[in-house]
Formats: structure tokens, C-alpha cells, sequence
């Protein structure tokens, strides 16, 4: 267990300075500064079931909602039940007691927000219809927020006038919403969920009080808060989506299930999302080439491009695969060429090229001469167009198709050279550099020699430098030490909090139930009691129950007169970390049963005076 698993409630006051205190001296102080909560089971709602939602399709969805939970009310839409309150509760003082310690300020905004501010940013756009939109009485029209950069822009913009009021970070947790067409995964992709956002303003990106230093802060900050919460995590370079901004990380959380694939360096570390990963040098050249002549084949009609190297008696790996790309400004087109079975990189693209970049719109580009779904690249003759070649493409020893740039027509034994000619040599139009999303066996950017490796991960937490993308298009400025007017910069950190909560469960679970970390757990002791109508079981269980508590431990007590392999089933399926079982055989043996959730088989006999300690030495160890 980590040095910070058990701190759930502990005034927690530290962040980078303390990183070598011991487990034992943190499980100590998160027991001094509380008294733990005890709860009985007939009192609050539990609403175990042994069968799982007919829509479930991943273990966090099936167990949250077989565990009592979560319940669903509509499409991506979920009732957070007392037990996943608590764990959530848990989860979010994590996260103020980390952003506290590294000089945030929490706030709360409004989560229904003007529609125009979203405009002003080009965000109503860029969200499309994932973006809840409403008109409300007056014919306004209004957004359900997904996450706040124009809203605490506006607001800033409003109360800071002096650089002496920077730098700033605030951060609020709040439900955020997305219209999601088709929510799935319980938690994991929702309509409505829980986040944390935290924004940070400055006037410098390096030095003191600069973007860089914050950003920083609040990796480490995030390190911290996934670290407490008892997850295995890879923090991982990213892209910053409709977001905007350059810098970038995600937290992923290690598990099989998750839906997002996370390519590593198991040499160096270095990890990346497949939108971000770099790939290794690979060599390239466009000398030699078949000498069989061009031949264009009719190919109308086929059902993507395995058809089409079928029909041509190739394989998609021999085809090139051309995308056109338009520039921001309109004033001239990018045409991507990688290898048939590999997919362009948009991102890496308009690294390349050096400026904003599109997909081109179909209409406009078949008005410019292009045959969409058929281009070649020897289209970028007579255009204003820039040629980028991924390197697996720009090979000269391989007998290529690709389109023919002409409808329905494909052809086949395409020579670099022959067929390209002196244009192959114009730097200032042709470049060859890595366009593609890489993909496992790879070569290591970070390591010669080294390939890239897959995982599966579960986005948990993002941060991004922004830089001034939201503080120009707001126009939100400030008087430096000089009294001119300088635009602010800005960072953007976010912490889903409802899928980190899924996240644990996807990471920690097996085939009983939950298996919750201990830092997280709903309680940290579960006290079943085998007899509870016996006067004797239930004073043991109350006096256990009070010196837990009084020692910072939370405590559910199972007092239904349930049949005891029921309780013992919902004991592992709700995933406690600790089961104290009072029955008469453990009594006669002179204790109660103590078991940890995560061990098999039964659990050993405890004498009363030692079961605090016993715990205690659990949660240290």
C-alpha cells in the first residue's frame, strides 16, 4: 500500500515537502484527527442485486449497480447512492487537501452558462452536438456546462485588472455535462458526472509565478491525489483536444478494460496516448521502385480499403492512403500520405506544416480538382497544396496502389520517383516526417533499438498549458510592471472524479465483488453480525464498533436478520476492505473472525482487546 492510502480524513497540510514521511506516521495522524463514522445497514440504502444491468458491458458498470451503488434513471444518467457518495466524498477531499496544499482556491460557478461566451472562444462549434443546449423563456439560448475555461475567464476578466493579483489558481468540483450519443460503461462515459477543474493564470510561461511552475506543481499535485487513492496510474503526454492549448497530460489509470490504448517506452518510461506518441527514427527512401507501368483499374463501389487491395490483388499494407487537409485560412490545402493500414495523425500533420489545419470540406475540394477518396499524391500538382509522407510510406522499393485521382478509378505499380518526379526534391513542398498514430512494435522514440508496447488505461485526470487561447479571443488583459496591457496566459487541470471512482473498481475487483483501496472505501471495517437479535452480539458489535471509530476507522454494521451466506456474499460484493464477523463459534474461540477482502478462504480469530490494533497494523501495512 502506498505511503498515502490511508489518509482519507487526516488535516492533510502537505504536498512536495513531506513526500518521505512513512506509512506508518500518515496512518497514525489519519487516526488522531478523527472520530470515524459508524453506520448500521438497516438504516441507509444498499441496494444489492445478484443480477447486472442489461446494458453493463464493464466491470465497474456491472459491480457499482449489482453492489447498490448506483441506479440507473436514464441514459448516462446515474442516482449516486449513500455508499458511492461516500466513496466519492473520499476521493474528493483527496483532491482538496492536495490542490489546498499546492496554494489553490476553491470556488463554484454556474453550471448553466450564456451561449454566447461559447461562441466568442469557437467552442459552440467545436463541441458540435456533445454540447447540451437550451433555450430558455426569453428565447436565449443557453449550454449545460462541460467545463468552465470561458465562464471563470469571464469572471477573471471581471475582478483582476494588475498583474500584482497574479498568478492565481482556482477550482471548483462540480457536475458537468456532455451529450454523449451513445453513453455506455456506467460512470466511465456518462451524460452527467462529476469533475474537478482547476485553472491557473499568469503573465509569464517561465521563472516564478509562470505557467510552467504551476503546471508542474499540479502534476505532482495529481501524482499525489491518484497515489492516495490507492490506484496504479501512468501519467502520459497527450493531445489537448477541443480543449485547446499545447502541453499536455493525461492520468491514466493501469486496467485492462480501459478504453483508451497507452503506448510505452518499457525502457525509458516515456508514455503517450496514441494521438500524442511519438515513433522511433524509421529510414526512408525514394530510389528504385517497380518498373512495371501504371495501370488504372476500375474499382467502383468498394467497401473501404481491403476491398479495394483485393480487387487489385494487393494488401493494405502495399497501398498509399492520401487525406486532404485544408488550412485554417483557406488559402491552400495539405495532402497526407501514409501506408493503407496506418491512420493520419491530424495532430502530428499541423506540427509538420507548422499552422492550424482541417479536414478539407468534401465540396470545396472536389471544386479544387481533388477526387475525395481517390486522391493520389501526385494531386499536389498544379494546387497550392504542401505533400507530408509519412516515412512507411515514402519507400520506394515497394509496388504500390493508391487512387488515380479520378472517381471510381484506382491504380496499381505507382513509382515514387517516376511518377512524382522533380517535385520529390522541393523541400518547400514536400516533406517527409511521422504523420501517423503509432502503434505497438514501433520504434522507441526515447530508445534505439527499443518498440513500443501496448496498455490499456482509464483517463482520470488532464492538464494542459492553455497559454492565451481563451484569454484573446476574451480579451482578457492586464497592466504589467510597465502599465501596458498583456494578455494573461492560462493552465486547465481536470480531475473526473465519478470515473476515478469507476476507475478503482475496474482496476480492483474479482469475481465475488469490488475489492475497494483502503483510502477510497465506503467504510474501512464491515462488522457482520451473525445473531442480531442476540443481546450479547450486538454489545460486542457496538463496543468493536465505538473503539474503531474512536481510533478514525469508519464502520458499516450488518445488523439484518439476513441468512448468513447472503451477508457473506454482499460483504464481497460492496467490497469493504476489512470483515469482522460476531458469531458464536469465533465467541467460544475467545474473539471475532477478522478477514481482509482481498484474501481468500476464511478469516482468523481475533481476541476483542486486539481488533483495533489488529486493524491499525492492517492499514500500515
Amino acid at each position: 500500500m502506498d505511503n498515502r492510502c490511508f489518509r482519507p480524513f487526516s488535516h492533510y497540510t502537505c504536498s512536495l515537502m513531506n513526500q518521505t514521511s512513512t506509512t506508518a506516521e500518515h496512518a497514525r495522524t489519519a487516526m488522531t484527527t478523527r472520530r470515524g463514522d459508524i453506520q448500521y445497514w438497516s438504516r441507509t440504502i444498499i441496494p444489492t442485486t445478484r443480477e447486472a444491468p442489461s446494458d453493463a458491458e464493464v466491470p465497474s458498470h456491472v459491480l457499482l449497480s449489482r453492489a447498490g451503488f448506483i441506479r440507473k434513471l436514464a441514459a448516462g444518467m446515474y442516482d449516486l447512492m449513500p455508499m458511492s457518495w461516500r466513496v466519492l466524498e473520499k476521493i474528493m477531499r483527496i483532491v482538496r487537501e492536495e490542490l489546498n496544499a499546492i496554494g489553490s482556491s476553491e470556488l463554484l460557478l454556474p453550471a448553466l452558462h450564456p451561449m454566447e461566451i461559447y461562441e466568442a472562444t469557437g467552442r459552440a462549434e467545436a463541441y458540435g452536438n456533445d454540447l447540451f443546449r437550451l433555450t430558455d423563456r426569453h428565447n436565449r439560448e443557453c449550454a449545460l456546462g462541460p467545463t468552465h475555461e470561458e465562464v471563470i475567464t469571464e469572471m477573471m476578466k471581471g475582478s483582476v485588472t494588475s498583474y500584482k493579483q497574479l498568478p492565481v489558481t482556482l477550482y471548483q468540483i462540480q457536475t458537468k455535462f456532455r451529450d454523449e450519443p451513445r453513453p455506455r460503461a456506467g460512470l466511465l462515459r456518462g451524460r452527467e458526472f462529476i469533475m474537478k477543474d482547476a485553472y491557473s493564470f499568469h503573465l509569464t510561461v517561465e521563472g516564478k509565478g509562470g505557467l510552467n511552475e504551476t503546471y508542474d506543481d499540479m502534476y505532482q499535485a495529481y501524482s499525489n491525489i491518484f497515489r492516495r487513492c490507492g490506484l496504479d496510474f501512468t501519467p502520459v503526454e497527450a493531445e489537448a483536444g477541443p480543449i485547446g492549448g499545447s502541453a499536455s497530460h493525461e492520468f491514466m489509470v493501469n486496467a485492462d478494460t480501459g478504453e483508451d490504448k497507452v503506448l510505452r517506452c518499457p525502457e525509458t518510461g516515456y508514455a503517450a496516448n496514441v494521438e500524442k506518441c511519438e515513433i522511433g527514427e524509421r529510414a526512408w527512401s525514394f530510389d528504385r521502385g517497380t518498373s512495371a507501368g501504371l495501370e488504372k483499374v476500375h474499382t467502383p463501389n468498394m467497401p473501404g480499403i481491403e476491398g479495394v487491395a483485393e480487387h487489385l490483388g494487393a494488401t493494405a499494407k502495399t497501398m498509399l492512403k492520401t487525406i486532404v487537409f485544408e488550412t485554417k485560412d483557406g488559402d491552400g490545402y495539405v495532402l497526407a500520405v501514409v501506408r493503407g493500414d496506418h491512420e493520419v495523425n491530424e495532430g502530428k500533420v499541423r506540427d509538420v506544416v507548422g499552422h492550424p489545419i482541417a479536414m478539407a470540406d468534401e465540396k470545396k475540394a472536389k471544386a479544387e480538382g481533388f477526387a475525395i477518396g481517390y486522391v493520389s499524391p501526385r494531386a499536389i500538382n498544379g494546387k497550392n497544396a504542401t505533400l507530408v509522407i509519412d516515412p512507411d510510406a515514402a519507400q520506394g522499393l515497394i509496388d504500390w496502389a493508391t487512387g488515380s485521382d479520378e472517381m471510381d478509378h484506382h491504380v496499381k505499380h505507382f513509382n515514387w520517383q517516376r511518377e512524382m518526379g522533380d517535385v520529390l526534391n522541393d523541400s518547400s513542398r514536400v516533406k517527409v516526417a511521422d504523420i501517423r498514430n503509432a502503434e505497438a512494435g514501433d520504434p522507441s522514440p526515447r530508445a534505439k533499438g527499443v518498440a513500443l508496447v501496448e496498455q490499456r488505461g482509464i483517463e482520470v485526470g488532464h492538464i494542459f498549458k492553455l497559454g492565451a487561447k481563451y484569454s484573446s479571443a476574451m480579451d482578457f488583459s492586464v497592466l504589467d510592471r510597465e502599465q501596458k496591457r498583456q494578455t494573461v496566459i492560462m493552465g486547465c487541470y481536470g480531475i473526473g472524479v465519478t470515473r476515478t471512482m469507476a476507475a478503482c473498481v475496474e482496476m480492483s475487483h474479482d469475481d465475488a465483488g469490488i475489492i475497494w483501496p483502503v483510502a477510497v472505501a465506503p467504510y474501512h471495517v464491515l462488522i457482520v453480525l451473525m445473531k442480531p437479535d442476540n443481546d450479547e452480539h450486538v454489545r460486542i458489535a457496538t463496543e468493536l464498533a465505538s473503539s474503531l471509530a474512536d481510533a478514525g476507522v469508519d464502520v458499516l454494521i450488518d445488523d439484518r436478520i439476513e441468512r448468513p451466506g447472503v451477508k457473506f456474499k454482499d460483504a464481497d460484493l460492496i467490497g469493504i476492505p476489512a470483515r469482522i464477523t460476531i458469531g458464536d463459534k469465533a465467541l467460544e474461540a475467545g474473539g471475532v473472525e477478522f478477514k481482509l477482502r482481498s484474501d481468500e478462504g476464511k478469516g482468523d480469530v481475533v481476541p476483542h482487546a486486539d481488533v483495533v490494533s489488529h486493524v491499525l497494523a492492517m492499514f500500515e501495512n
